[in-house]
């Protein structure tokens, strides 16, 4: 599924879309380019908010390929008419743009004060309507820009009226004050090129404030790209509730565990993320990790998989296995068949359905590996979600 074509949900034979809502870079209007990644910053800040509060806004890559396609520059000034065309090329409903600017401190300032004040502000545009809403601020000292970005953000989910926002004390709450130094070094990492800049600007990041979740997320996604499961476990292990990646990293947490055999561990992650986002990856995943422990659990965790995509052969070749081992030869039988129907070539499923043809039980050395699923679509199912009204 393409990230960048918004998704179309079919219900009742009537093609639905979902409400969602662009974020862009906020604007440098100080005198210092070194200030420029300010504007990632608040936009990232004011981005993650929306979705942890339940709002559909578009992720970060989406805006990216936008401006590729649109040869927007991310830092540039946009014109009402460019900030249009970006929000129409994404199908958002609304766009969220703004600027910043600082004043420094004098020249006889006091050593330890601060470096100045930062003003932030913010506006909504309503796309459907072409009106826009009035400029939401906020200004205080610069090192207390997450602060600043938490109660602007606050700001933006009142203005947008959203339901499911948790009140201003709790919402602030679960934003915990982050080091300007710390928040800088992240968002870096996040605008560097390449791989080995991005992991240092992390690294840099999660030491100078070790309860800064999102660096943690970044560096176990990228230890679990390298196959290195331990690392990357202990990374993802320190993402907090509170942070709008939190299922995403149990998720892979849980592959973590059990790519080191850690199956019980691994089952509380995918039940975790279940009981939010009940993806047919994480009910696979889930089933997978239910093998060593509870045939009939795993059973049930492969059938909810099948069940949202029976068109997938790894699906029903997990199934299938599973129903083997508890020897249940018919009902694994036809799951094998469903799966050579799907994959002619699938040498693995051919074998076991012939184990199962001829009633022959599980027996060490006639193991088979389930098949993982590590596609994770949260963002899908949310707008699935949205399309049929919260359902």
């Amino acid at each position: 599924m393409h990230r960048f074509v918004v998704l179309f949900w079919i219900v009742s034979g009537c093609a639905l879309r979902a409400e969602t809502v662009l974020v862009l870079p906020f604007f440098n209007q100080s005198n210092s380019t070194n200030l420029d990644w300010i504007g990632e910053s608040v936009s990232e800040a004011v981005r993650e908010s929306l979705v942890s509060q339940g709002v559909l806004a578009l992720e970060r890559e989406d805006r990216l390929e936008a401006f590729r396609r649109l040869s927007l520059r991310s830092n540039a000034v946009l014109t009402r008419a460019s900030i249009i065309k970006a929000g129409e090329a994404l199908d958002a409903s609304e766009v969220i743009y703004g600027n910043y600017d600082l004043t420094p401190s004098g020249p006889d300032a006091a050593a330890g004060t601060s470096r100045g004040v930062l003003r932030i502000g913010a506006r909504i545009l309503n796309l459907k309507r072409l009106r826009q809403g009035v400029e939401l601020e906020e200004s205080g000292p610069i090192e207390d820009l997450a602060a600043l970005e938490a109660r602007l953000s606050w700001q933006v989910l009142k203005t947008l009226s959203v339901k499911t926002a948790s009140s201003q004390e709790e919402f602030l709450r679960d934003r915990p004050s982050v080091r300007l130094d710390a928040l800088e070094s992240y968002i870096r990492g996040l605008l560097a090129v390449g791989p080995d800049q991005q992991h240092r600007f992390f690294m840099q990041a999660a030491r100078l404030d070790p309860g800064y979740s999102q660096p943690c997320f970044q560096l176990g996604k990228s230890y679990w790209g390298k196959k290195d499961y331990r690392v990357a476990a202990g990374w993802l292990a320190r993402v907090s509730r509170a942070d709008p990646h939190y299922l995403e990293a149990q998720f892979f947490l849980g592959l973590s565990s059990y790519q080191m055999g850690d199956y019980t561990a691994a089952s509380k992650c995918f039940e975790t993320v279940a009981a939010s986002v009940p993806l047919n990856e994480v009910y696979n995943d889930l089933g997978a990790a239910q093998m060593r422990g509870s045939l009939t659990a795993a059973i049930e965790s492969f059938r909810k998989a099948l069940e949202g995509d029976s068109a997938d052969p790894d699906y029903h070749f997990n199934l299938g296995y599973a129903l083997w081992k508890a020897e249940q030869f018919e009902a694994a039988a036809e799951s094998f068949r469903a799966v050579l129907q799907r994959n002619p070539n699938d040498q693995e499923a051919a074998a076991l359905l012939s184990h199962a043809e001829r009633r022959e039980p599980f027996r060490p050395g006639r193991e088979a590996h389930e098949r993982l699923k590590s596609n994770y679509e949260e963002t899908a199912y949310r707008q699935l979600k949205a399309e049929l009204g919260g359902k």
